[in-house]
């Protein structure tokens, strides 16, 4: 009988979290701006979290952007696992500029807006980055985050437009429809990496067990 193709190396689960809601969560374009915290809310949710995560049998690290509200995160599901955080800027929100701080009531009313929602691809934030490029950094951070851990589970704690990014890219999808892709806080999105390609085993994840996360 003929020899089974040796196996290939077990692919790289990387879960990506989104922060917890913090006091401006759906009010404010808080972007890259220090000193936003998790609400109470956020805290719960960030600690169901923790919870989900824990039940898995391995996880390799926990890595988060270096934003309070990421890291305050991040926390309880370090300590569930027994680890440290490891702060990695690649996971950073989007740089958004001038618009930084907005209220986003205001900014819906700008004729920009149109194009952030139906043609992100052409759109840059003022004085801040385009679309494309924070799809760049964040899929080359964790192309360089998951190489640093083949065959394991490791957790990234980031943001909704980081976020929606990878899992539009690991799904083949344009970024100008990257939008359609729905982030709440403290969901979990999970991506395995294997060298066949990425494979999307979840998106929006608020609850349940994560121990079936597997490619079929």
């Amino acid at each position: 009988m003929p020899k089974k193709p040796p196996a290939g190396p077990s692919p790289t689960l990387v879960l990506l979290v989104r922060h917890g809601q913090t006091p401006t969560t759906g009010k404010l374009l808080p972007g890259r701006a220090s000193g936003l915290h998790l609400a109470d809310q956020g805290r719960a949710q960030a600690q169901v979290a923790a919870d989900r995560i824990a039940g898995l049998a391995k996880v390799d690290a926990i890595y988060a952007s270096p934003l309070e509200r990421a890291r305050e995160t991040a926390a309880p599901i370090a300590k569930a696992l027994g680890q440290k955080v490891r702060i990695d800027k690649g996971l950073l929100e989007c740089d958004f500029g001038d618009w930084t701080g907005a209220e986003l009531s205001a900014l819906m009313k700008l004729p920009e807006w149109t194009t952030v929602q139906r043609s992100p691809s052409t759109f840059r934030f003022p004085n801040g980055e385009s679309f494309l490029e924070m799809q760049t950094r964040m899929v080359s951070t964790l192309d360089r985050l998951r190489a640093t851990h083949p065959g394991r589970t490791i957790v990234c704690v980031s943001h909704a437009d980081p976020i929606k990014a990878a899992v539009a890219h690991a799904m083949g999808t344009h970024i100008d429809l990257f939008q359609r892709i729905v982030i709440s806080t403290c969901s979990i999105s999970a991506i395995a990496y294997s060298a066949g390609g990425p494979i999307v085993l979840n998106v929006n994840s608020t609850g349940g067990s994560l121990s079936e996360l597997r490619p079929s």
